[in-house]
């Protein structure tokens, strides 16, 4: 039995703050959703979909880069903020997928460590779509989704009042190199990867946005409705068929 509708707000190419303030308002609509059913029309969980436009790094509740580190971060020309999500300090850019769900636990009856989980088994999902048999779900404590000793999609959430909030990184064609200048999410001697460089084509965040609503929906049991802003009525569609499907072989193939 489906647990209902999931409105998608598709940022495309955006700044990282942008899509941290989107988030927000929809972390408050979902909040202002309970008590009592939601109506299909508007529902109170959201997806946020984004590219970062620029640059950035991010760190989570277990601390920031000493001043020095940081200058020299800034100095490499990218944006330093703060986030309240789990994770020590990782890399968004151009050519990443940043999803930001913002779901009801308690509604969905979900402990914290089995939603994880699940956004594993969502980017598990995308990436047997790809071809990518190899990747991989780590036992705790560690998290995300791993081609070797590589990590391809990082995942950071936050749960308040069972409302959750930040999520996960797909590197599509992100240039890895921004991560060298870090300890990518605090773990030493473990790489980091891309959908581009495992699949040897040029994947890009557009390639991969069907196959993560189509994965999306399986795992988390949902129908996915598009919206410009949270708390709109009206939608863009009522499946994931508005955003075309776009081919997830490489170019020639």
């Amino acid at each position: 039995m489906s647990r209902g509708a999931v409105r998608v707000l598709r940022l495309g190419l955006c700044p990282y703050t942008e899509a941290l303030r989107v988030q927000e308002r929809c972390v408050a609509a979902a909040r202002a959703a309970r008590p009592g059913p939601v109506p299909a029309s508007s529902p109170g969980e959201s997806v946020v979909l984004s590219e970062p436009a620029d640059p950035v790094y991010v760190w989570g509740l277990r601390g920031a880069p000493e001043a020095e580190a940081a200058a020299r971060l800034r100095a490499r020309g990218a944006g330093l903020v703060a986030a309240r999500r789990g994770g020590h300090i990782t890399f968004h850019g151009p050519g990443q997928l940043l999803a930001f769900p913002v779901l009801d636990l308690r509604r969905r009856r979900l402990p914290l460590r089995a939603y994880v989980a699940a956004l594993e088994a969502l980017v598990l999902r995308l990436c047997r779509r790809f071809g990518l048999a190899a990747a991989r779900a780590l036992p705790p404590p560690f998290t995300g989704v791993w081609m070797g000793d590589s990590k391809v999609c990082a995942i950071g959430v936050h749960c308040g009042n069972y409302i959750t909030s930040h999520g996960l990184a797909l590197n599509c064609c992100t240039d890895l190199t921004w991560f060298d200048h870090i300890v990518p999410c605090g773990l030493e001697g473990k790489g980091v990867t891309s959908l581009s460089r495992e699949l040897g084509w040029h994947v890009t965040v557009d390639h991969v946005l069907q196959p993560f609503l189509d994965s999306f929906q399986e795992v988390f049991d949902c129908t996915l409705v598009f919206s410009e802003a949270p708390g709109d009525q009206e939608s863009r569609g009522a499946s994931a068929e508005c955003f075309g499907k776009p081919s997830v072989q490489p170019p020639g193939a």
